[in-house]
């Protein structure tokens, strides 16, 4: 792994000239008195209060209180010691139980958590840093947190399974939910985005099916869809919603989505002829380009899944030349992966060429897939002992740049590629850079990556190697946009509670966690000693006491 990482390196010193680092602006005699104090504040504290106490030790009659302290303590049996310092270790040792559950639970400390939100503003505390309105630092907080914004937005997972043949077969297997609720909710507002609009009060059908949408349980949708097609037999989205939630194969969700597709045109043909007559119409037209769009790219992966992939290939693209607008809904994604599974990387080229280009958002799929083409030319003789000898060729160079970029997009993916985690079945909706992107990506593309020869390995070399481009801490990135920090709380939320998240950067272990556990480990050391030999601990507790009282003496 290491020679890999070097590899990397010197991929990109090659390949790449060296970014200059950013200028700071320079800081105001303000901000520069301000740092100053921070900096001396503790040690003028300290200072202080020793100063204090020196001249308070009279008037406290502290020698005399401390020889008090002293016999008392020298009265105690090590029994007494055994339990303090056995209870100590048992309070401590809660504590640490407890910071480590919230710690993995919420990412955070709880001990600090508490001392920044409560007991600081209550001693006085401020921000060591305040920046007026309008400075550098705080355009640059603005535009990094609009940037985090756009970055954790949530996308509809362009290869999402059937809920029906794929999602409810894998909870009667295994008796665990592979969705959560925050996701079937948001694909409840999809739903109802896509296939409901102001006119659907015009025809009983449709006015089922807009409450069908918003219902939470599964048998009352699967009902109220089969209620609007007893009001209407061309009633699309009553076929959609049975394909999706009642058929149990994707052989039954194809033929639900065919009688979908036969009256999905019917209504859209009808649409058309109609738009230009009021807004409600052109509204009604939209609904329905989306509902035939819906079932055309279902249908389509209805024939990938079966086996007949040409004909996927077919459906897509006829999709992508009639409805060149809704680029949103990520069509290429699938093309990509139905003509990597064809072997036709001439094919995949050309959609990469269109598709990945600085005007368009990024995506897994994308980079990934671009890093899989170059890292084919060149994979098959690959070897890192070789390279470290002769160099590193151009091609090979490329190949690791590539694998950097897909990295730097979205450094989850390798260990699932890898199989260095397990993998489980895809949300319905995506964190594109976060963990549930990862899981998409690499549900459907692991057999692609392992079907080319040696592209595996040579990503175990190379991957680790980006993480040595990218400035630390994260305040910007290398190639894309610095990675946000939002994507654990999102993925949290989007992937089932028995899936261990995959967290970038990994977090350092907070310091109250380091405490508490050598706090619970050195009064549980003590305590046994103090049980084993209660002697020798009793003259080492005498002579602690002598020392400090010699010392309160000298001052």
């Amino acid at each position: 792994m290491a020679d890999g990482d070097g590899l990397g390196e010197a991929a990109i010193a090659a390949a790449s000239p060296a970014s200059a680092p950013g200028l700071s602006p320079s800081l105001g005699w303000r901000e520069r008195l301000r740092a100053g104090l921070a900096g001396t504040g503790a040690s003028l504290w300290f200072v202080a209060g020793l100063g204090l106490l020196y001249a308070l030790r009279v008037p406290l009659r502290l020698c005399e209180n401390l020889a008090a302290v002293t016999v008392f303590l020298n009265s105690l049996t090590p029994k007494f010691y055994v339990a303090l310092t056995g209870t100590s270790s048992l309070i401590s040792g809660l504590i640490f139980i407890f910071e480590w559950w919230y710690f993995h639970k919420h990412g955070t400390s709880f001990i600090e958590q508490v001392s920044v939100s409560h007991l600081r503003p209550l001693m006085g505390g401020t921000e060591s840093s305040i920046s007026e309105p309008g400075s550098p630092s705080n355009n640059r907080e603005s535009e990094t947190s609009r940037q985090n914004l756009s970055e954790c937005k949530v996308w509809r997972n362009p290869l999402n399974l059937f809920r029906g043949a794929e999602y409810r077969r894998y909870t009667w297997v295994t008796g665990k939910e592979p969705l959560t609720y925050y996701d079937m909710n948001l694909s409840a507002q999809d739903h109802q985005t896509f296939f409901t609009c102001d006119t659907d009060f015009l025809r009983p059908s449709d006015t089922v099916m807009q409450k069908a949408w918003r219902e939470r349980n599964p048998p009352a949708r699967i009902k109220a869809a089969y209620q609007a097609l007893e009001l209407n037999n061309d009633c699309a989205t009553a076929y959609v919603l049975l394909a999706e939630e009642e058929a149990t194969t994707i052989v039954d969700a194809e033929r639900l989505f065919k009688q979908a597709l036969k009256a999905g045109e019917t209504i859209y043909r009808r649409s058309q002829q109609c738009q230009h007559q009021s807004p409600q119409h052109e509204a009604q037209l939209r609904r329905d380009t989306n509902v035939l769009v819906y079932i055309k790219r279902r249908l389509a992966m209805c024939a990938r899944k079966l086996g007949r992939i040409r004909e996927a290939v077919k459906i897509m693209r006829d999709l992508m030349k009639e409805f060149p607008p809704l680029t949103m809904l990520n069509i290429h994604e699938n093309l990509l992966e139905s003509l990597l599974e064809l072997q036709a990387y001439a094919d995949v080229q050309a959609v990469l060429a269109k598709y990945d280009d600085i005007s368009l958002p990024k995506s897994a799929a994308i980079c990934y897939t671009a890093a899989l083409l170059k890292t084919r030319t060149v994979s098959d003789k690959f070897s890192p002992e070789t390279a470290s000898r002769r160099g590193l060729s151009t091609a090979e160079i490329n190949a690791v740049e590539a694998i950097h970029r897909a990295v730097e997009f979205n450094p989850h993916v390798p260990k699932y590629l890898l199989e260095m985690k397990s993998l489980i079945l895809p949300p319905e909706h995506i964190l594109k850079r976060g963990d549930s992107e990862a899981i998409a990506y690499a549900f459907f593309h692991l057999q692609h990556w392992k079907r080319i020869e040696g592209a595996l390995h040579l990503l175990q070399c190379t991957w680790e190697g980006t993480f040595r481009m990218i400035p630390y801490p994260l305040e910007k990135g290398h190639l894309f946009y610095p990675y946000p920090s939002c994507t654990e709380t999102a993925d949290r939320e989007l992937l089932p509670s028995f899936h261990h998240v995959s967290v970038y950067p990994k977090k350092e272990i907070p310091f109250f966690i380091h405490f508490t556990a050598g706090l619970c480990s050195s009064t549980a050391m003590i305590a046994f000693l103090t049980h084993q030999f209660p002697e020798i601990m009793g003259v080492f507790a005498k002579a602690v006491s002598m020392i400090s009282r010699t010392c309160i003496e000298y001052l």
